[in-house]
């Protein structure tokens, strides 16, 4: 292989040959995930930013603000949808969320969230990139902006973890393949291919490392490629995971069965529980995914099966956060990439169908206002009334969270200009 076949290797291309020497030689995989900041001098926020991490629970399919949180009087609009009362005065919700109710004290409601995108993949899309697709560009995901502007709180493990996620949303984009998240699929299960194999002595291991270096020295020595740099870096960063003490923070099974009450027995239950001990752990990023609220058809039955997911979860979430001092440090977002509309489709089973112009989103912890709605949709939930706010805006907020350079302007490898919420501007009013 000559210099001019490495660079003429794609990204997933160039993932596979090095996983499949690391395989070879090792015995485990690599993770394309790890990297410190490389900006991590860049000014800061002049936000004094309290959080330290973000967890980014996703509602993927298209969440119905109006079954959840901006319920409305009209019963055309509710169909068998009714509102209840929370611990936050004059926030309401909708009934299938009884312990979330419990815990709306702690989080920010944005009823006026607008976005222009109302396709499923654009949508998801610009809500974790803040950019519209385009085939000439990858972009990075928010778990990649913030490890690329705030660097890793423990260098020893990921810093961005996604559980249940799409690779599409959590990727490197232009970063780079060290920026991308560390995939997991059942929290159960773990970080997989991160222990050294059992049937692999230290010594032989050991020896192997050796014949792998000497292999990686020549290689390099021959080819000075940025990409062949990169993958070397999440080799030796590989190799510092299986030898780390906190490993041990991706194994919930260490739980005991108390706390396991708490978050409840489902799957998005268990990535919340994982999701705490990341974070607990100095995790920057951890995105869990609930999926299934694409609801054209019999909205009301699915609503209230995802909800049944969500809403214990959710609660046991900041609870369990609040009392392990952790709420104040880490910043809970509830994202989805649009609402659902006021029209019930009698012919669809009374379904909702796609409404990308006004939609909620949700916050909690890291500095934000407790019990507190920010803008305001019509009666009808169809348009926002008052104070919009557009996905770039909500992303701009995360960033100032964490008190980062929303508006740093970082060069892409093809020498054009991004910044980590593209032109938004963070909504400061929601602070506290």
């Amino acid at each position: 292989m000559n210099a001019n076949d490495l660079n003429r290797f794609d990204e997933p291309t160039r993932r596979r040959f090095i996983s499949n020497a690391a395989r070879m030689y090792l015995g485990v995989n690599l993770l394309p995930m790890f990297g410190a900041s490389v900006a991590s001098a860049a000014p800061k926020s002049s936000a004094a930013g309290k959080a330290k991490s973000v967890i980014y629970l996703y509602m993927s399919g298209g969440m119905s603000h109006l079954d959840t949180f901006d319920p409305k009087k009209k019963k055309e609009v509710m169909g068998k949808t009714e509102a209840i009362s929370t611990s936050a005065t004059d926030v309401m919700v909708g009934q299938y969320l009884p312990k979330t109710a419990e815990v709306m004290d702690k989080v920010c409601v944005i009823n006026s969230m607008t976005s222009r995108q109302g396709a499923h993949e654009q949508g998801a899309y610009i809500m974790h990139t803040s950019y519209d697709m385009r085939g000439t560009v990858k972009h990075p995901s928010l778990g990649a902006w913030v490890n690329k502007l705030g660097g890793r709180l423990n260098p020893e493990i990921p810093g961005f973890v996604a559980i249940d996620s799409s690779p599409d949303t959590s990727g490197g984009g232009f970063f780079g393949a060290k920026f991308a998240a560390a995939p997991i699929g059942s929290p159960h299960d773990g970080l997989q291919d991160s222990h050294k194999p059992g049937s692999v002595s230290q010594e032989d291991f050991d020896r192997r490392l050796a014949l792998a270096d000497r292999l990686n020295k020549q290689f390099h020595g021959r080819y000075q490629n940025a990409d062949v740099k990169a993958y070397e870096e999440l080799y030796l960063e590989a190799i510092k995971l299986m030898n780390s003490k906190d490993l041990k923070a991706f194994n919930i099974n260490d739980e005991p069965e108390s706390v396991r009450k708490v978050y409840g027995s489902g799957r998005f239950a268990q990535g919340c529980m994982l999701a705490r001990r990341l974070v607990e752990h100095g995790v920057r990023f951890v995105e869990v995914q609930l999926g299934g609220w694409d609801t054209h058809f019999d909205n009301f039955a699915a609503v209230e099966g995802r909800c049944k997911e969500f809403d214990q979860a959710y609660a046991g979430l900041l609870q369990d956060l609040e009392k392990r001092g952790l709420l104040k440090d880490t910043l809970v977002v509830v994202a989805t990439e649009f609402g659902r509309t006021p029209t019930i489709k009698t012919e669809h089973q009374n379904g909702r169908d796609h409404h990308p112009a006004a939609f909620s989103c949700l916050l909690a912890g890291g500095g934000v206002k407790g019990g507190f709605k920010y803008g305001e949709t019509d009666a009808k939930g169809e348009k926002v009334k008052d104070k919009p706010v557009a996905v770039q805006d909500f992303n701009a907020t995360i960033a100032y969270a964490l008190g980062l350079p929303h508006d740093l302007v970082v060069m892409s490898p093809s020498g054009r200009p991004f910044r980590f919420a593209d032109k938004g501007a963070p909504v400061t009013d929601v602070f506290a």
